[in-house]
């Protein structure tokens, strides 16, 4: 049967990784607002990218590096993720998130951390440049729900077995490199914007910084992704499971525990009027709620229970089975069928 899913073994939850990790995420996150005015949405970067657009394919590239650098520095004898869904699994779940994403306009990244981040507070980007608090629910908060819903309900339905979640381990192992590298990249980033500010920098070397930082914040959202395990599919699932199981494993939990609050922290107290290295403000606005928005979310939803992955873990792993030859057709057949099917939605 299509969405069988085999036993997954026991894990251990990781929630010091999952603190870092969502840390990470969060600065990840500012550092593409303030320099480029964007939001770091994956599922976005893909579809542009397909379009294109070579900021959102400098993104792309960032995230599948990451992914390379993470096998590099990480031990590829042990197999992360475990193991990679059956093949046509995983076109299945790609097709569905690519349907889905496009017609939400977003997904984990965009709806949950950078949407969710900025549930009370808000750009109005009109002129004079202004703030203005909002005090009704944000589409994304509805995205998020819808999704998160759906993925439980199909991660229920879907997988027969998910194994059993066992004591905490508290230990970095070698994803310390992972938060280390994150950190580099961003200050890489953060320092060629300060030498370039002190030198009053030209439209052309702010071009440059643009596309630096589109590639950069992604790489460093690569490393904390992978540090915080939100590239494993099984921890994924196992945590959809939710408490009720004996499967469930909290670890993402304390991603968003750390990811969350800290972007929304810094999205209230550091913004900025206008974005560091030019450009317009790219943030979405609207609070419109409507079919098109619940629809693409259930079915991202759904694509996501299944496989157990969404666009940036995806890319990250794409970006690791280069390197360590395993599960590449799988994540390229994911990848391929996400960018089908957002090419179905106009």
């Amino acid at each position: 049967m299509l969405l069988h899913q085999s036993e997954i073994t026991e894990s251990h939850p990781k929630p010091l990784q999952g603190l870092l990790g969502g840390i990470g995420i969060a600065l990840s996150v500012h550092s593409l607002l303030v320099l480029n005015g964007s939001v770091l949405g994956v599922s976005a970067f893909v579809h542009r990218s397909i379009r294109g657009d070579k900021a959102a394919m400098a993104s792309v590239v960032g995230l599948v590096l990451g992914g390379i650098v993470a096998g590099i520095i990480g031990n590829v004898d042990t197999l992360e993720p475990h193991t990679v869904s059956p093949l046509l699994r995983m076109v299945f779940s790609g097709l569905l998130v690519g349907i889905g994403t496009r017609l939400a306009n977003g997904c984990t990244s965009g709806h949950m951390i950078c949407g969710l981040s900025r549930f009370s507070l808000r750009y109005a980007l009109d002129s004079p440049f202004r703030y203005l608090w909002i005090h009704y629910m944000e589409s994304s908060l509805v995205a998020t729900v819808t999704f998160f819903a759906s993925a439980v309900a199909t991660t229920y339905f879907a997988h027969d077995a998910l194994g059993t979640s066992v004591s905490f381990d508290w230990t970095l192992d070698n994803q310390g490199r992972q938060f280390l590298g994150a950190i580099l990249s961003l200050g890489t980033l953060w320092l060629a914007y300060t030498c370039s500010a002190l030198k009053n920098g030209s439209t052309l070397r702010l071009s440059i910084l643009r596309y630096l930082a589109s590639f950069l914040t992604p790489l460093a959202f690569a490393f904390s992704l992978r540090l915080g395990n939100m590239v494993d599919p099984h921890r994924v699932l196992a945590f959809l499971a939710l408490p009720l199981s004996s499967a469930f494993d909290p670890t993402l939990a304390f991603v968003a525990g750390s990811a969350l609050p800290l972007a929304t922290l810094l999205y209230r107290y550091a913004h900025v009027e206008q974005p560091k290295l030019g450009g317009k403000w790219n943030i979405p606005t609207s609070p419109k709620i409507d079919l098109r928005l619940i629809l693409g979310s259930v079915i991202f939803g759904i694509g996501w229970g299944i496989a157990g992955i969404c666009p940036g873990p995806a890319l990250v792993n794409f970006g690791r089975s280069l390197y360590a030859g395993i599960g590449f057709a799988e994540y390229a057949a994911w990848l391929l069928f996400m960018g089908f099917g957002g090419l179905l939605v106009k």
